[in-house]
């Protein structure tokens, strides 16, 4: 494993342990040339999955970009890692059970959005106003009184 601080080649496995509700492998590892130590994750990939973009442009799934958007629709929330960890571990296997090769982003959008109304409310709101493309304050404002009916907030 190439380090992500030097590049150098080669690292050792300090610590392994399972993860994500032993869906994956949490391994700490040490760089042997500049001695520094970083987290990797080993997962299971079923299949190649592709992402088609609204544009029609494809990518490969990246479970890395749900998780940093989750991560910043939470931040500041009092919602641990661990349960953002189990949110877009959950996302990622129901992407790769859909049996599709590919899939599109509102697809994988709305998962993300069914699982943060569930999460958190102010977090789903936060999503939602981007992902939504929210230009006005009055569509908070609608979009926060439907949380609201659904018991949500």
């Amino acid at each position: 494993m190439r380090c992500p601080f030097c590049a150098h080649e080669t690292s050792q496995v300090k610590d392994s342990r399972p993860a994500e509700d032993n869906a994956a492998i949490r391994r700490r590892r040490q760089c042997e040339g500049c001695g520094a130590r970083f987290t990797t994750f080993e997962r299971v990939q079923l299949r190649e999955i592709l992402v088609v973009k609204s544009n029609a442009a494809r990518e490969p799934f990246d479970r890395g970009k749900i998780e940093q958007s989750v991560t910043l629709a939470c931040r500041k929330r009092n919602v641990s890692q661990e349960r953002i960890d189990r949110l877009v571990s959950g996302i990622q296997r129901q992407v790769e059970t859909l049996g599709e090769t590919e899939v599109s982003t509102q697809t994988i959008g709305e998962m993300v959005m069914d699982g943060l109304r569930q999460l958190d409310s102010v977090a789903y709101i936060r999503f939602a106003s981007v992902y939504r493309d929210f230009s006005e304050a009055r569509d908070f404002e609608q979009f926060a009184s439907s949380v609201r009916e659904l018991g949500g907030a």
